[in-house]
Order: C-alpha cells, then structure tokens, then sequence
C-alpha cells in the first residue's frame, strides 16, 4: 500500500498540488485521472522521488518515503518498477539486455541467474524468444511489453505506469491493460497507473483518483464513477470519448 498525505508541490511560486492526499491498494490497479497540466506526472514524480515534494508525506507499507536516509530511500527505490511513457528501452541494447539492465546494476545475481530471470520476465508478457532483438526491430506494443518485463525484473512491490496507452491502437491498448491488470493480481502489486484512456479506467481499473487543478476533486472505486454526481469529473469522461 502507498499512502499520499497532503502533497504539496510549487514551481515559480504556482502552486501545482494542493494538498493531495489518497491512499493506493496493494493488489489493485489505482487509476489517476484528470486533464493534462492539472498536476498527475508532478504527483508521480513526486511519488517516485523525482521530485521532492514541499510539504507532506509518501508512505510505502509504513515507511515514510519523503524522509527516509538516502540509503533506505535506496532500497525502497528498488522496490519500485516504471513503464515510461515512451517505453525508454535503450536502443543500443537488445531486448535481453534492457531487461536485465537494473539486475546487473542491483543485485548479486550470476550470468546465468541474470537469464533465467530475464526469461521468466519475458514469459510473463508473452514475449519469449526475442531476447536478441533490439527495440528498433519489434513493434511499439512489443515495446511496451519489454518496458513492462524491465520493470518488474526486480521482483518489485510497486508498479508505476505513465500512460501506458501512449501511441498504441485499440487491439494493443487492450493487451497492455491486461498484462498491468494480471501482473498486479498474480503479484500482490501496488499499480499506479496516469492515464487518459477511460476505457483502461473502466475496463482494468479497482480505485480512482480524479485530479482537477492540483486539487483531488474526486475519488473511489470505478463502479461509483458513474454515479458520483461529480460535473467536473462527468465532463472530464465525456471529453475523453469525444477527443
């Protein structure tokens, strides 16, 4: 579980988050919604240690992330896997190698611990067999597919995904939103996930968090959206269809 306390964030004296406070489930996919510029990237930055927030607290499982010693910060951080927006696989690298990138960097592993690894990653997202590829070989949601196979090579806690829709049609949209939904149920993960796309939210999605300038306007379970009686938050789903 992740826990959001009255987050605080300014850039040139605007204020960008105000006050933020919502807890993220273990287990669940957490939705975060709103229009862009109205604070969800700063929140996630903010969540992830990218930024450090003015005021409040990130908790992860009870361990106050904002100020924590850098070499605690260190080991939460190790926790925590990130599916980019645009995937940010290294083109240099085959498929192979990015997956394995933070395992070499992290932990202790051998050569052959390291592949076995990287192996199971890939299988959990239907991707066995292309280890040699490199990203500029294989389509857009393959990336995403490794993206997502990087990013819970460490046997992670915590999943963030930054749009994870970005630039892919329908029929691959669906196959991401399925993998993010299974990997967090077969793992116990706690999945944040900034999207646009309201059919990820209503297909995939457990809890909601609707941002609105800064402030949170609204939240609760998927199935309450409809009926929430929130006209900020309708407006917002019905521009989405519309764009």
């Amino acid at each position: 579980m992740i826990e959001i306390n009255n987050i605080r964030k300014s850039f040139e004296g605007k204020e960008v988050l105000k006050g933020i406070t919502t807890t993220f489930e273990a287990g669940k996919t957490n939705l975060v919604i709103g229009s862009s510029g109205h604070g969800k990237s700063v929140l996630m930055k903010c969540m992830v240690g990218l930024i450090v927030p003015d005021d409040g607290h990130v908790v992860y499982d009870n361990r106050d992330f904002t100020n924590l010693p850098y070499s605690e910060m260190r080991d939460v951080r190790r926790e925590i896997g990130m599916l980019f927006q645009g995937t940010a696989l290294f083109d240099s690298l085959t498929v192979e190698q990015n997956v394995e990138f933070s395992l070499k960097m992290f932990t202790k592993m051998t050569p052959a611990e390291r592949k076995d690894r990287v192996d199971f990653c890939l299988s959990q997202v239907n991707l066995e067999g292309i280890n040699s590829k490199f990203p500029a070989e294989i389509s857009g949601g393959m990336k995403k597919r490794v993206g997502i196979a990087r990013a819970i090579a460490l046997d992670i806690k915590y999943l963030f995904c930054d749009e994870p829709n970005s630039g892919l049609d329908p029929l691959t949209s669906r196959v991401i939103d399925e993998l993010i939904r299974d990997i967090t149920e077969e793992f116990n993960i706690t999945t944040v996930i900034n999207t646009h796309d309201m059919k990820t939210v209503f297909d995939i999605g457990d809890n909601v968090i609707f941002i609105y300038e800064g402030s949170n306007e609204w939240q609760g379970k998927v199935k309450d959206i409809k009926s929430s009686g929130n006209k900020r938050l309708m407006n917002f789903i019905e521009a989405s269809y519309l764009g």
